[in-house]
């Protein structure tokens, strides 16, 4: 659904201000553009001198109840207390919304949050964020989302990949290899979580990695971003914070549970599931850069996308993860 028919292409830093104006804010023209590939967000300064990040939606990506309702988890989550940056009111021409619209174009406004990435290797930091994302499950079990995409089988994989098929989008030499390879991850993934038939879906951030995370010595954790929110099993959001070798993730794992399991249960049998998340990442990962490449800012950051280098590369990391996701399988201490 495309409630924004605009591209970015119209998306003029005049735009951009004449559109916060008119969600009644009053920037004093200052504009400086954040990081961030899937939307344009920018750093705005106000006239009473404080300053807000705006974020202008990716036209097309989402409807727009799938934004609001986005909305309305970081809402939910800052009125129990749990640190995130949620969306401001704003004060806009058919009432008050979080969701602003001007000329074709879509946005939110939040306030400033400050600080630097976490520092992973401490265990305190790790049980401080385990102790976080614990309370945000807390709040994302209360209501199931209804618009938002569900990560709780191989559909979000399967998807990219017909996508990527349809638009012809692969090498000659490299498709057949490659489209083998992923429908084997595929059924592979979709058997992992029939593994675990009784598995308990809630709301999630859905993209928690290191860079999704502000850390300050004395708040601790903050999201900013919840922009990937979805449906699925809690270990989504704790897999992408364990990295290094088997030794070094199991000790990050072990200070992120403790720090989880002191504020809600976990089923540690959802552990099976990592590499299963992990492979339907990376496929979906492609469809998505092959989805933006007519966006100038894509071929800029990802010169090596599309390349037949790139899509070999990918067809021995599809193999990996079909022996990874086979090895992991098997139970798992909890």
């Amino acid at each position: 659904m495309n409630d924004a028919p605009a591209g970015f292409g119209l998306l003029t830093p005049e735009l951009m201000l004449d559109a916060l104006e008119h969600a009644g804010l009053r920037p004093d023209g200052r504009l400086l553009q954040l990081n961030s590939y899937e939307n344009r967000v920018l750093l705005a300064h106000l006239e009473d001198g404080s300053a807000v990040v705006a974020k202008f939606y990716r036209p097309g990506r989402w409807s727009d109840a799938q934004i609001l309702e986005e909305h309305a988890f970081a809402r939910d989550l800052a009125e129990a207390e749990v640190p995130v940056v949620a969306p401001l009111t704003l004060d806009l021409d058919g009432g008050a919304s979080t969701l602003g619209h001007f000329q074709g174009q879509r946005f939110a406004v939040t306030p400033r949050q400050g600080g630097r990435a976490p520092e992973l290797e401490d265990p305190e930091v790790l049980r401080w964020i385990g102790r976080f994302l614990a309370r945000m499950h807390e709040v994302g079990q209360r209501a199931p989302f209804r618009e938002r995409l569900g990560w709780n089988s191989a559909a979000p994989a399967r998807d990219a990949r017909d996508w990527l098929r349809a638009h012809d989008t692969l090498p000659p030499e490299l498709s057949a290899k490659w489209h083998d390879a992923a429908a084997r991850c595929i059924d592979e993934i979709d058997a992992a979580f029939d593994a675990l038939p009784d598995r308990v879906t809630l709301r999630l951030h859905g993209d928690c990695h290191p860079g999704n995370i502000l850390w300050t010595p004395d708040k601790g954790p903050h999201f900013v971003d919840l922009d990937d929110a979805m449906q699925g099993p809690a270990v989504q959001d704790l897999w992408m914070l364990l990295s290094g070798d088997p030794e070094a993730a199991r000790r990050q794992r072990d200070a992120l549970m403790d720090g989880y399991e002191s504020v809600r249960e976990f089923d540690w049998r959802e552990w099976r599931l990592v590499e299963a998340l992990r492979t339907q990442r990376m496929i979906h990962h492609s469809a998505w850069l092959a989805r933006r490449w007519d966006d100038p800012a894509f071929p800029l950051a990802f010169p090596w996308f599309g390349t037949p280098n790139y899509w070999s590369d990918q067809v021995v990391k599809l193999h990996d993860q079909l022996d990874a996701m086979q090895t992991q399988a098997r139970p798992v201490d909890g």
